[in-house]
């Protein structure tokens, strides 16, 4: 900025100088005189003026020819290139100086300047690999995909711009949605390059969503090779790849090859907990109980899941509440002040009809970190513990409003997930997906403290007794059904929990 402002001034005091001097010529009287030999020239201000620019004129043309012939007695004394690089210097500055003004212009957004720019650096340079993509980038900005396609075609033949051509022609397949054809032109960049991460990524993206797992291992292993991704990443990314590769060999039939594959996925990633339910269910196939006990503790030590609890009941399903109380304790005493470990030890011993113990392990949890989940437990106590009804609906009025609790969420774009899956459904980002508490959403249900007060029967401002009228009784009217549901999740609760069933194969809760 300041630059530029000097240049301006400086134009204006040179032009505003040359106006002083010209006009100081002209009414200068008399001129100058110039004697050769015997001839004598006398030029007045003004003749002087044009005979100076003349002159200065001839002195360039003179260094100009001079710079010719030494070119070409250098042609004559055996340098072939000597008179075409005389001639192509000049060529070469106006053709970088074109391809600056290109780069320039670019940058800008000035699209139309820039192709413009481009071609004049091409026919001053025939440097295509240079030229070509600026003209590519320019035409994709200015929407000109027809334009961009061909130029990125021409960088085809040139096997140093190759694998900017086919990177050019994948971006422009995965705008269109054609994945299949964008993904055989990021399998050609990849194997030019394989250490390019951005061109890794995205074949391994694609690969994942057309459940190609052998092909994503594959080229997550190259990306691991050529350094382009960190070797504990690549170990954990490898070991999703292979639990969904093992998932699908457990869906075609092939049990012996499944275990090895949910195993293999296991060893890479103990805290991986879909991988430890599948090699979990693998050992248990192979008749080894004590193994897939082993792989689930260890996952629960770092990362509490109620999934894993289901699968450590599967272990033995055929045990009663007490017997189950038990062994989950090889469980359970990892991380015993976690919420999840807290809520399954609640569990366990509402199952067993154990009251006092149930609400000792749920201790303040309703209170300190009130969810859906903890809430309906202590509302199952409490009716179990032949609490009043009024106190049971109040805890579940509360369980309709409040928190759902650690999810599978997204990491990249917070997406909520039923299920662990390798790819969020949502942006289609692999590996993000994460058990934990979503971000508090803005929206909250309309009516909470009005329907708390509707299913407690307590409301909070008290009728006006001269505004009340007062209904007849009707000894056969129906009782409310909002109670008749509260009673009715609660019994239910307190019936599945105490049935005794062998075959069970569910989480005890």
């Amino acid at each position: 900025m300041i630059w530029s402002l000097f240049k301006i001034i400086l134009f204006v005091v040179l032009i505003g100088a040359a106006t002083v001097g010209a006009a100081y010529l002209l009414e200068t009287e008399g001129g100058i005189r110039i004697d050769v030999g015997t001839t004598e020239f006398n030029l007045g201000a003004l003749q002087a003026v044009i005979a100076l620019v003349v002159l200065v004129l001839a002195l360039w043309l003179l260094l100009k020819l001079a710079g010719l012939l030494v070119a070409v007695v250098r042609f004559l004394n055996g340098d072939e290139t000597a008179i075409s690089r005389h001639f192509d210097r000049n060529r070469e500055r106006k053709g970088y100086e074109a391809l600056a003004d290109g780069l320039m212009a670019l940058a800008s957004g000035e699209e139309r300047i820039a192709m413009t720019k481009a071609a004049r650096a091409e026919r001053y340079l025939r440097r295509p690999e240079l030229t070509n993509l600026i003209t590519a980038q320019a035409a994709e900005m200015g929407g000109d995909r027809k334009k961009a396609t061909e130029v990125y075609k021409r960088l085809l033949s040139d096997e140093r711009t190759r694998f900017v051509g086919v990177r050019g022609l994948m971006k422009q397949k995965l705008e269109e949605g054609d994945t299949d054809t964008a993904m055989r032109l990021a399998e050609k960049a990849f194997a030019l390059k394989p250490q390019h991460a951005e061109t890794g990524d995205i074949l391994l993206a694609l690969q994942a969503s057309e459940a190609d797992w052998t092909g994503a291992r594959a080229t997550l292993g190259s990306k691991v090779k050529h350094g382009a991704l960190p070797k504990d990443v690549g170990k954990r990314r490898d070991a999703v790849l292979a639990l969904q590769e093992a998932k699908d060999v457990f869906e075609e039939g092939n049990s012996i090859r499944a275990r090895e594959a949910a195993i293999e996925a296991n060893q890479k990633s103990p805290d991986l907990i879909p991988a430890a339910i599948l090699a979990s269910r693998a050992y248990l196939e192979q008749d080894n109980p004590r193994y897939a006990a082993r792989v689930l503790s260890k996952a629960w030590k770092v990362s509490p899941h109620p999934d894993l609890a289901a699968a450590f009941a599967a272990i033995r399903p055929e045990e009663n509440s007490a017997e189950r109380v038990k062994r989950f304790k090889t469980l359970t005493k990892a991380q015993p002040d976690h919420p999840e470990t807290r809520m399954l030890l609640a569990e366990l011993h509402i199952a067993a009809g154990d009251w006092a113990k149930a609400r000792d392990a749920l201790g303040d949890l309703a209170e300190s970190h009130p969810t859906q989940r903890a809430l309906t437990l202590l509302a199952a106590i409490e009716r179990g513990d032949e609490a009043p009804d009024s106190d049971v609906r109040a805890l579940l009025a509360k369980a309709v409003v409040a928190p759902r609790g650690p999810q599978w969420v997204c990491d990249k774009c917070n997406h909520i997930h039923g299920d662990w899956a390798p790819i969020c459904g949502n942006c289609g980002a692999f590996d993000t997906l994460s058990w934990r508490e979503p971000e508090a959403s803005a929206v909250r249900m309309p009516g909470g403290a009005e329907m708390d007060a509707l299913l407690v029967g307590a409301p909070d401002i008290a009728p006006d007794p001269e505004m009340v009228v007062e209904a007849p009784e009707d000894p056969a009217a129906p009782e409310p059904e909002v109670e008749d549901a509260a009673e009715y999740v609660i019994d239910a609760e307190v019936e599945e929990a105490d049935a005794p069933d062998a075959d069970d194969k569910t989480d005890p809760r």
